[in-house]
């Protein structure tokens, strides 16, 4: 269950699955959002999304570097946009702990805490080494995400509304009563023209689709799905939230140019895959930690 802490008043902390990993490592990584949120609560509304992305970039680097375990960054959000990034393959941690990947984005939603609008928050999350999936520089998925009740229900590879009226059949929830968040982009206007005619509400979301990630697979029925297509490094990080919160995740690799297609399939990515929440992180152990800025 999230866990809420107390320690920064302005900061409601939320981590996910801290069950079964040592009290000190919890402790370092829900330590780690809080600075990066606090770091970066000056640059809110000043205009500059860089210089708030630095910000927490260097104040979770900060604490990350002391926590007790050996963590390798597999998503260091960053590359796809060249802003601030903690690096794919940098190591942190003492060396003294359990071995882990790590996923992270010490700033999702730069636009957000620019402008001073809702919705910024600071991220990360760990699994056992080895178990998160690694997209190799393809930097958009397609999603479709759901609460527990969508498992064996929603199909990525047919419409949007088949999978409304396959969730509403499943729910017992009207189409008309289901809302979906989809990422307010221009790639997204047909989808959101079909959710629309299917008769369901869209929030529209500017950016931030790990915090809706986590609202579409909690159960307190704010936002029933969440579909579109949204960054990789993200859709990994929400991975791990969503298994830990018994959700229904699925992604298909989306590149988004001739170039970032020709090197996934160099990779031997296949960009056919239905990649399913344990394919994009294979344990049932994971740890997720949040903290709001705006």
């Amino acid at each position: 269950m999230p866990q809420h802490s107390p320690s920064v008043p302005w900061v409601a902390t939320t981590v996910i699955g801290a069950e079964g990993w040592p009290a000190e490592l919890v402790a370092a990584v829900r330590a780690s959002t809080e600075a990066a949120a606090r770091a970066t609560r000056p640059w809110v509304g000043r205009g500059d999304k860089n210089a708030a992305d630095e910000a927490a970039v260097a104040a979770m680097r900060a604490v990350l570097l002391t926590a007790p375990f050996c963590g390798t960054v597999v998503i260091g959000e960053g590359e796809k946009d060249e802003a601030p990034m903690l690096a794919n393959g940098e190591r942190l941690g003492t060396g003294n702990g359990p071995e882990c990947d790590i996923a992270v984005d010490p700033l999702d939603g730069t636009r957000l805490a620019a402008e001073a609008l809702p919705g910024a928050v600071c991220v990360i999350a760990l699994s056992p080494r080895g178990t998160m999936f690694d997209p190799a520089g393809v930097f958009y998925m397609e999603k479709l995400i759901a609460g527990p009740a969508g498992h064996g229900v929603l199909d990525l590879r047919v419409s949007a509304t088949d999978n409304l009226r396959a969730f509403a059949a499943a729910t017992g929830i009207r189409e008309t009563a289901l809302t979906v968040a989809v990422l307010d982009k221009p790639r997204h206007a047909a989808l959101i023209r079909e959710i629309e005619f299917a008769g369901a509400r869209v929030l529209r979301v500017l950016e931030g689709d790990v915090s809706t990630a986590i609202a579409a697979a909690s159960t307190d029925g704010a936002v029933d799905l969440s579909i579109g297509i949204g960054g990789t490094p993200e859709g990994v990080i929400a991975a791990c939230a969503v298994r830990a919160l018994g959700g229904v995740m699925l992604g298909r690799l989306a590149p988004q140019s001739a170039a970032e297609r020709r090197g996934a399939l160099a990779a031997g990515l296949d960009l056919n895959r239905i990649h399913t929440v344990n394919d994009l992180v294979a344990s049932d152990r994971v740890l997720f930690a949040s903290a709001p800025i705006t």
